[in-house]
């Protein structure tokens, strides 16, 4: 592996094997102290992060390498001049061994891939995709559940614009009898063209009009924001739901709640001692499988040669 430009870069062996991967570092930490020695990782965000970003700039130095880091590039880079994307790595890959990069614009990615002679990373580019974030979402849910294959997982809020459950389904996309629920907010509703490619897929994909349409004896509960900044008419009145301990009651003790954070009024914070809240304990996955990730894209380990869970 090369590059991370999309969750569909992965198979279901090499996944597991980057999973297996991650439990090493999460056990065995120091191990790892000095694997990236003497090489250098630019952080290019042209939009703001705080998990991502300082996971990524934390997995770094935890690695034992330095990190160049930008922070909202789009104004406190060339950028803000009109230098294209292909230009600023074209310069960057001067400076560094590899490009993480966030950016607004769908295709920025693939354009940055093209002209790179360093490995590029994904951190999210517009409403597409965040693969390194799906890659800890499943993680957590393989920690919670013990398993990926059979599971049922209702996805909510922001369907429309919300990258990470995009790039979420195309990971299960891998695994055995998955059931998808989607709840999406009136207006925001899943795209079609996710919609089809589960049902390619053979993924079971079920519309829900309302929390009470989500079975009781739900795995996972993965709930979003409102992407507010990817709204072209952000006057349009919106009505959130938020899981709250009544929302809670509803579902079993085996039911964990998911959320790749930041959070708005979508989750209260009254449910956030309860058992089921994985939200916290998912964003500190990112530290171990972006840890991982760099790893085998820095190392060129071969993920199909370590041993899989």
């Amino acid at each position: 592996m090369r590059n991370l430009l999309s969750t569909e870069d992965f198979t279901r062996k090499n996944l597991e094997a980057l999973f297996s991967l991650s439990d090493d570092i999460k056990n065995n930490k120091l191990k790892y102290v000095n694997s990236l020695k003497g090489k250098i990782i630019a952080t290019l965000f042209y939009e703001p992060s705080t998990r991502t970003r300082l996971s990524f700039e934390s997995a770094i130095i935890q690695l034992g390498a330095k990190f160049l880091s930008t922070e909202n590039a789009r104004e406190n880079s060339s950028a803000w001049k009109g230098e294209s994307i292909e230009d600023t790595v074209r310069t960057l890959e001067g400076y560094c061994d590899a490009i993480v990069i966030r950016n607004s614009e769908e295709d920025s990615i693939t354009k940055a891939a093209r002209v790179s002679s360093v490995p590029i990373i994904n951190a999210g580019n517009g409403s597409e995709e965040h693969p390194t974030q799906a890659i800890l979402d499943l993680y957590t849910i393989k920690e919670l559940k013990s398993t990926l294959d059979g599971i049922s997982i209702a996805i909510m809020g922001d369907l429309k614009h919300g990258r990470t459950a995009h790039s979420l389904i195309k990971l299960l996309s891998l695994y055995n009898n998955i059931t998808v629920y989607g709840f999406g907010i009136v207006g925001f509703e899943l795209p079609q063209k996710y919609i089809d490619f589960l049902n390619n897929k053979n993924i079971k994909f079920i519309k829900c009009n309302s929390f009470d349409d989500i079975p009781k004896s739900i795995d996972i509960v993965y709930q979003t924001r409102v992407q507010k900044e990817r709204m072209v008419d952000k006057t349009i009145p919106i009505k959130e739901f938020c899981i709250d301990k009544n929302a809670l009651d509803k579902l079993s003790k085996q039911s964990y709640i998911m959320h790749p954070l930041p959070r708005g009024i979508e989750i209260h914070p009254e449910i956030d001692n309860d058992s089921r809240a994985a939200y916290f304990k998912q964003a500190h996955n990112g530290i171990f499988t972006r840890m991982a990730l760099l790893l085998t894209i820095m190392e060129n380990i071969n993920i199909n040669e370590i041993k899989a869970i």
